[in-house]
């Protein structure tokens, strides 16, 4: 399975990335070389290799977190610009405001 410049730009387009032209080739070529490396370690034998400790059913236990909760030294209120049923209100980033028009619809949704 082999990247190509049209998956790069699908994907870059999903994530909100700017893609500067000059780094197309480059990273398609980074991507296909991490994909090689995978089917590589595709080939190597793990049939006698032993379980892994510690990466999840055999981890450390967590300790039960009880005890008093200590009181916050501001009320929620201070904490934000705005708040509503419990919830903190904060501001829109500036690199998402274009992304809704004034009726709060992301671009998306709207009809033209």
């Amino acid at each position: 399975m082999a990247v190509t410049e049209a998956d790069v730009r699908h994907i870059a387009g999903l994530a909100r990335l700017g893609l500067d032209e000059a780094r197309m080739q480059p990273l398609v070529a980074e991507l296909n070389a991490i994909l090689g490396h995978m089917e590589v370690l595709k080939t190597v034998d793990t049939e006698r290799a032993g379980a892994s400790h510690g990466a999840v059913l055999g981890s450390m236990p967590l300790r039960v977190d009880d005890g008093p909760q200590y009181p916050m030294s501001r009320s929620l209120d201070q904490l934000a610009p705005a708040t509503r049923d419990g919830f903190l209100l904060v501001p829109r980033l500036a690199t998402h405001e274009h992304l809704e028009g004034d009726d709060g619809a992301p671009a998306s949704d709207r009809q033209s």
